[in-house]
C-alpha cells in the first residue's frame, strides 16, 4: 500500500492529526508487547523513582519536575507509575505489570526491537512523504493506559513540552498495540487547533532551583464539544502535529490500551530550545531517523 496519499497529507496539514489503520502488523504489535513485558518483569524499582505521573498542572510539577529521575530520563529507559500502586512502604499493591503509566524516554535507542520499528522504512517513508528533510528522534514512550486506573491526560499540545523555533517542527507517531476505543481511553483532538501557536511552555528552571521545571503561561480552556474521538485499531498509527490540542479520558474499561509512541523533529533550520526538559546528551545525541 502507498504509505500516505496526497489526500492524507492534506488532511494532516489541515486538521493537525491523521489516523492511519494497519500501519504495523498484529505480529509486530505482539512482539513489542512481549518485549515490554520482559522489560517490566526484570525492572529495578529503586525507592526514589516511585514517581507518580499525572498531567494535572500542579501534580505534574510535583511528580515530574521535582523528580530528577524524570528530567534525566531522556537518554535512559525509566519507569513511571500510576497513582496508588504502592503501599506506604513502597511495595506493589497491584501486579507489577498493572502498575506502570509509561516507560520512557529512550526505548528507540537502546531496545533493538523498538529501534528497528522506529527506523523502519515504513516510518521513514511517512516522514519523507511529509517532507521531513533531516528528522531526528527526540524521545519514545511505551504507554500502558491500565484498565480501571489508566488516568486521564488533560488537554495539551506536545510543543508545550517539546518547544522549537520556529514551531511546527515536531510530530508524534502514536502506534496502537491494542485497539484504542472510546471506552479504554483513545485520543481526542480539536481538528485545526494546531494553527494558533501555544499558550504554555514547560521549561527547566535555573540550576539549583526547585522544582526542576516550571510552566510559563497557562493551558487555555477548551470547549469540550470541539474534541473529536480518534479510535484506532491495533496496528494503526496516529500522526500528531506538535501544536494540535489533544487529550485522552481515563480508561474505565477492563482492557488496557498499550501504545508505542515517539516524536520526531525536523532538525534542518530548527532551534531546539535549551529550556526544554528533554536535552540530547553526549551518550545519546538525537539520532537521525533516516539512518
Amino acid at each position: 500500500m502507498e504509505v500516505l496519499t496526497e489526500q492524507d497529507v492534506q488532511k494532516y496539514r489541515e486538521e493537525g492529526y491523521l489516523v492511519l489503520e494497519g500501519f504495523l502488523s498484529p505480529e509486530e504489535c505482539d512482539a513489542l508487547r512481549e518485549r515490554t513485558s520482559e522489560i517490566v518483569e526484570r525492572m529495578d524499582v529503586p525507592a526514589h523513582c516511585r514517581t507518580q505521573f499525572s498531567t494535572d498542572h500542579d501534580e505534574q510539577l510535583k511528580s515530574q519536575g521535582n523528580a530528577d529521575y524524570f528530567i534525566t530520563s531522556g537518554d535512559k529507559i525509566r519507569y513511571f507509575f500510576e497513582k496508588g500502586v504502592f503501599d506506604d512502604k513502597g511495595e506493589f499493591i497491584v501486579p507489577r505489570e498493572r502498575s506502570l503509566n509509561k516507560i520512557g524516554h529512550a526505548l528507540h535507542a537502546y531496545e533493538p526491537l523498538f529501534k528497528s520499528i522506529t527506523h523502519s522504512s515504513k516510518v521513514q517513508n511517512l516522514a519523507q512523504k511529509l517532507e521531513f528533510i533531516n528528522p531526528v528522534i527526540l524521545q519514545s514512550m511505551y504507554i500502558f493506559k491500565q484498565p480501571g486506573i489508566g488516568g486521564e491526560v488533560t488537554p495539551h499540545q506536545d510543543a508545550t513540552f517539546l518547544y522549537t523555533e520556529p514551531l511546527g517542527r515536531v510530530m508524534g507517531m502514536w502506534i496502537a498495540l491494542e485497539d484504542a476505543t472510546v471506552d479504554n481511553g483513545c485520543l481526542w483532538f480539536i481538528p485545526g487547533s494546531h494553527k494558533n501557536g501555544i499558550s504554555r511552555r514547560m521549561v527547566r528552571t535555573h540550576k539549583g532551583m526547585l522544582p526542576l521545571t516550571d510552566f510559563i503561561g497557562r493551558e487555555q480552556t477548551h470547549d469540550s464539544k470541539l474534541f473529536i474521538p480518534a479510535p484506532v485499531k491495533k496496528g494503526g498509527v496516529i500522526l500528531i502535529h506538535g501544536e494540535v490540542v489533544h487529550r485522552s479520558a481515563e480508561n474505565t474499561s477492563d482492557r488496557s490500551r498499550h501504545v508505542y509512541t515517539f516524536h520526531i523533529m525536523e532538525s534542518e533550520n530548527t532551534v531546539w530550545s535549551p529550556e526544554n526538559w528533554l536535552q540530547s546528551t553526549e551518550e545519546l545525541p538525537f539520532p537521525s531517523l533516516y539512518s
